[in-house]
């Protein structure tokens, strides 16, 4: 029997995952008949998508009269973060893809420094970008949700943070082109993110220098010629060298941090690999713009850092939950080792050192995760969320990296290895307190 091609292996995941949302009325009660019935129309045609996205473009379609945006969801005086029956299917689908394709991948996607492309048109067809997107423009939910998009994260983030970074990386872009963008922008590259063909696309803010402040920037961006003109380097962008559209961040001169639409064809720019200790999979790289000239309407929001600051702030959350994710495979990875590993005629979980080890695990994580989920909360019935947020980051942050470290020693030599993945995981862990720069005031 001839064995199924990439594209058909692509469309039985989406429709695998589908089929469980379906059976439980997920579907309809969050409004996503819709979509559903886009992905089921695609998954009915037998073009394979091209291996390259390279020169994109991106036009224009009918544009609404105004931004569309995701209204917030209804503010609540209970303190109740326990995700309801829809979020819980949809964590649970989320992981299921991620346990059964992502983790026995994520060893070679780390050597490689690369996400094969089968897994990143699988994780496309589960519809991540389409969740930030307001439902008039294509998006799949009618109401804002940062607590399904941290759930999402997490999932992935057990499969491996690294493929994790590179699936979401271009869902962080469509959610800040619905968050911040005008009409034009939206008309012209929204549309992309809920076709059939999701453009590879990244967020660069963070910049190749130590005490990185996401506030105060090195990369520069001046007026000329009724545009702009962008100078600088931007370091440890996911999918950089298949990037087909970028938002940076840079210093608008006299008027503050501001956030940039740029087509990476465009003349001045250049992208090199940039691996890094962790998340090695995403395929990150070094931009260099130099003397990039864009359009006036290449502005993503309003200049003077309350834009920046929100973004910033939305990714360090995501951050956080690609951090509990991690802590969580960790956690049940070392659980059944434990157990399992004996030592003096006994499992090593019989010394109190190592269970005690193992139920901090737990309890920090438990602390992350409510952290996490709080911040998004909030996110969601538009609430102040700044000290939330550096909250959770700084919570995952450090936990996160130490989470890492004792699931390496609870393992002994064994997680040392690459025979096991906790060595990936430490290395990974520690990318949560560093991708994003120094904390926020």
């Amino acid at each position: 029997m001839a064995q199924p091609n990439l594209a058909e292996r692509s469309m039985a995941a989406g429709l695998r995952v589908l089929g469980r949302l379906a059976g439980t009325g997920l579907i309809d009660r969050l409004g996503l008949s819709k979509a559903a019935q886009r992905v089921l129309h695609l998954a009915s045609r037998t073009t394979v998508r091209t291996a390259t996205r390279a020169g994109r473009a991106f036009a224009a379609r009918p544009k609404l009269s105004e931004p569309a945006r995701q209204p917030t969801g209804r503010r609540s005086d209970l303190f109740d973060l326990t995700p309801d029956d829809e979020q819980q299917m949809l964590r649970e689908s989320v992981r299921d893809f991620a346990l059964v394709k992502l983790r026995p991948a994520a060893q070679a996607a780390d050597e490689a420094c690369e996400t094969p492309r089968e897994l990143l048109a699988q994780a496309n067809e589960l519809g991540l970008t389409m969740v930030g997107v307001p439902e008039e423009l294509g998006g799949a939910v009618t109401a804002r949700s940062a607590v399904s998009t941290v759930l999402m994260a997490e999932a992935l983030a057990q499969g491996d943070m690294g493929i994790a970074l590179a699936c979401l990386a271009p869902a962080a872009v469509s959610t800040a082109l619905s968050l911040w963008g005008d009409a034009d922008q939206q008309a012209t590259y929204l549309h992309e993110f809920v076709g059939e063909n999701v453009p590879a696309a990244a967020l660069a803010v963070l910049e190749p220098r130590p005490l990185f402040n996401p506030l105060e920037l090195h990369m520069r961006a001046r007026r000329a010629g009724g545009g702009f003109v962008l100078d600088g380097v931007k370091s440890l962008v996911p999918r950089a060298a298949e990037a087909e559209l970028f938002i940076v961040a840079a210093e608008l001169e006299e008027a503050g941090p501001a956030l940039f639409i740029v087509e990476p064809d465009s003349r001045g720019v250049s992208v090199e690999p940039d691996p890094a200790m962790g998340v090695r999979a995403a395929a990150t790289g070094k931009v260099t713009l130099d003397g990039v000239k864009l359009r006036e309407s290449a502005i993503l929001g309003e200049p003077g850092g309350a834009t920046v600051t929100g973004c910033v702030q939305l990714g360090r959350l995501g951050w956080c939950a690609l951090a509990v994710g991690t802590g969580q495979a960790v956690l049940d990875y070392v659980i059944p080792y434990v157990n399992a590993r004996r030592a003096f005629g006994e499992p090593i979980s019989n010394r109190q050192a190592v269970a005690f080890t193992v139920a901090n695990i737990a309890i920090e994580l438990d602390g992350m995760r409510l952290a996490t989920y709080r911040a998004a909360g909030r996110v969601d019935q538009g609430l102040p969320v700044a000290r939330e947020i550096t909250l959770a980051r700084r919570l995952c942050a450090e936990r996160g990296m130490a989470i890492g470290s004792d699931g390496v020693q609870l393992l002994g030599g064994h997680g040392y290895v690459k025979e096991h993945p906790l060595e990936r995981w430490y290395r990974d862990l520690r990318a949560a307190g560093v991708m994003e720069g120094a904390l926020l005031p």
